[in-house]
């Protein structure tokens, strides 16, 4: 899966309505032309793509009165609302996306409700098990990967990327357990006085 797929879709979503340059805008805001997949020519290729496969719909605004041609603004079909919804599920089970499509669903986590994200958390924790014992079911007890030269490397980089991953993913599940974000369906913190929001 490519991550510009699912943050141009994510990002076109909460907007309702928009331009590709104000799609990207908001991708570039979020800093996913640093970590990601998402730049300006692919999001343009998403948009134009998406709409050939009926995920988005194009309005055609009114020509700017500088005489450039009109502005085609673009909005999830039904079909792109599942799409949407369907790639950020598949990003948060697997037990080994791309950083680049992890880090955008986890980006758009909050378009969850709160026990959605967490079943599906779970379920990514989960995978991560059964990948790690699938690792280290086929090594003799007592196995040094030290004394297995690159082959031993190779099998410490898996194990080392299983057991952080979990890690991470269990503490995400925490922080969501503990109310951390504002999940759909879910009312919006009450700010503070100074400016903050409860329980962030």
């Amino acid at each position: 899966m490519k991550s510009v797929r699912l943050l141009v879709l994510g990002a076109l979503r909460r907007r309702g309505r928009a331009h590709g340059y104000q799609v990207r805008a908001d991708l570039e805001a979020w800093g996913a032309h640093e970590w990601s997949t998402a730049t300006s020519g692919s999001v343009y290729h998403a948009l134009r793509s998406m709409a050939a496969q009926g995920l988005l719909v194009t309005h055609e605004t009114v020509r700017s009165e500088a005489g450039g041609p009109p502005r085609i603004e673009y909005e999830l079909t039904g079909r792109g609302e599942q799409e949407y919804f369907t790639l950020l599920g598949r990003a948060l089970t697997d037990h080994e996306p791309g950083l680049d499509v992890l880090g955008a669903a986890v980006g758009l986590i909050e378009d969850l409700p709160r026990e959605r994200a967490l079943e599906m958390l779970r379920e990514r924790a989960s995978a991560m098990r059964e990948w790690r014992t699938s690792i280290t079911s086929h090594l003799p007890a007592g196995t040094d990967l030290d004394t297995w030269g690159p082959v031993g490397e190779v099998l410490s980089l898996w194990l080392t990327t299983a057991e952080t991953g979990a890690r991470w993913t269990h503490r995400l599940i925490r922080r969501l357990e503990e109310g951390a974000f504002t999940m759909a369906g879910e009312d919006p913190a009450p700010t503070q006085p100074d400016g903050g929001t409860h329980g962030q």
